[in-house]
């Protein structure tokens, strides 16, 4: 396969920054402040460091190293042996549902930015509404539709460009300022009166929730959730990024930094949206709204006038250059599966095109996410337990049925992706168990703590998926 066709990383730098920004996304910025809200602060965060440090890491490693040693995305499971497709197809579907339900989140999220910039200068960027405005922005089919499609737009334009000169290009230049807006906005929450109780939330410890082993398995369920969406593991992007990689480059040192790096953004992300919280009034555990119907009102009502309309456009870019990022990788390991099977057949490579046909694709199937009103009853696309014939009390009502968006989920973070890191971790640990280490030495560098990266593979991971599949389960199901 000819590496010119195929495209290659221009830079470490530029490698770093498209992982980086591959992970740090919507996971970071929405998931984990209101999922840390949910289930008790620090409780969510000492078990999402724990499962970083013992899952997230090395499930990462294992990927980087999958895909450079076979020069394929999601295929890189083929290219091993048939036997083993089916985990790179579950490579494939996790990221095609993901992004379907991730580009209607982002297209709300545009949608903010432009209300809060058109405040700024003086005009009503909210239709009037207010505060009230994502409740009326959910049930405006028109708007929704159109969000979707100008976010899907973005992220089809940059991966159009390929590797260097598309995904790399773009990481570099955002990823920076990302950090800078990041940086303003914790400073200036910091300043406001009562925002110290958000940081007591976050850092203050409290093991309540570990009084019985149901409260245990529930917040290790939803930290595992949050690990596989923020550190994009699982879902093809890091085998897609890794084989792109020179070898030359030390897999070990990047599959450290970047999980360090999405980490890090992760609990800053708290930082900003839990003292914003406590110092503005608003709840916690506050749900997928708290992206929307909570930060704005922290920012329209709370802090009001021209402060809180700039500060306003400043969150909402943040959040929309973040999940730009995430959702280009989540696009190009579709086109690279499609990509690398052209030339694999001598074929001519038509990025552009499958692009393009993969994003029609996706728009396609985010309608339903983007006309079902999110659940909220009475939209233009009945929800799951809707057509089920169900109500919000029935007894058949359930997380996954609720809205179309948790129902992609279910299927995606909630059982392809542990089944899929159960898998991998089997085949690394117990099948191939001299993959990692090779490819890891190929650079010349050696890989440090051996022992323990195969423990986890063998031992490690396995159990842990098979308690977080059996947990997920349970609570879809029974």
């Amino acid at each position: 396969m000819e590496t010119s066709k195929r495209g290659q990383w221009g830079s470490s730098f530029g490698f770093l920054m498209a992982s980086i920004g591959s992970a740090i996304g919507l996971g970071n910025l929405w998931g984990f402040p209101y999922k840390m809200g949910k289930t008790g602060g620090f409780a969510f965060l000492i078990i999402y460091l724990i499962l970083v440090a013992l899952v997230g890491m090395v499930l990462m490693l294992g990927e980087f190293a999958l895909g450079r040693k076979t020069g394929k995305g999601a295929g890189a499971y083929t290219a091993l042996s048939k036997k083993y497709s089916f985990i790179g197809w579950m490579a494939v579907i996790s990221p095609f549902l993901i992004l379907s339900f991730y580009a209607v989140l982002g297209g709300m999220v545009l949608r903010y930015c432009l209300g809060f910039l058109v405040q700024i200068i003086g005009i009503d960027g909210f239709a009037g509404q207010g505060s009230d405005f994502f409740s009326w922005l959910l049930y405006s089919d028109s708007s929704m539709l159109l969000f979707l499609a100008l976010f899907m737009v973005c992220t089809m334009v940059i991966v159009m460009g390929g590797i260097k000169g598309g995904i790399e290009k773009f990481s570099k230049a955002v990823m920076p300022a990302l950090g800078v807006i990041l940086i303003i906005l914790i400073v200036f929450i910091a300043m406001q009166p009562g925002a110290i109780e958000g940081y007591k939330f976050m850092f203050k410890p409290d093991f309540s929730l570990f009084s019985t082993p149901g409260d245990f398995f529930n917040v290790l369920k939803v930290a595992s959730g949050q690990m596989f969406f923020s550190l994009s593991v699982a879902m093809g992007i890091n085998i897609t990024f890794g084989s792109y990689l020179d070898k030359k480059k030390s897999l070990q040192k990047n599959a450290t930094i970047v999980p360090l790096f999405d980490t890090l953004f992760a609990v800053l992300a708290g930082m900003m949206i839990m003292p914003a919280c406590a110092a503005f009034g608003v709840d916690y555990g506050q749900g997928p709204g708290l992206l929307f119907a909570s930060m704005q009102k922290v920012f329209l009502d709370g802090m009001g006038g021209t402060a809180g309309n700039v500060m306003g456009f400043l969150f909402y870019f943040l959040v929309f250059i973040a999940a730009v990022t995430s959702s280009i990788a989540l696009l190009e390991v579709l086109t690279a599966n499609v990509v690398d099977r052209q030339l694999d057949k001598g074929k001519e490579p038509k990025r552009k095109k499958v692009s393009l046909i993969f994003a029609i694709l996706v728009f396609a199937i985010g309608i339903p996410v983007a006309l079902d009103a999110l659940g909220s009853g009475g939209a233009t696309v009945k929800a799951p337990y809707e057509l089920l014939g169900l109500t919000t009390d029935s007894p058949g009502f359930a997380m996954w049925n609720d809205c179309w968006l948790d129902f992609y989920d279910m299927i995606t973070e909630g059982i392809l992706m542990p089944l899929g890191a159960l898998f991998m971790s089997i085949l690394l640990g117990w099948i191939l168990p001299k993959l990692v280490k090779n490819e890891c030495e190929e650079s010349g560098h050696p890989f440090k703590g051996y022992k323990y990266f195969n423990f986890c593979f063998r031992i490690i991971i396995p159990v842990v998926m098979v308690i977080v599949l059996w947990t997920q389960i349970q609570s879809f199901f029974f």
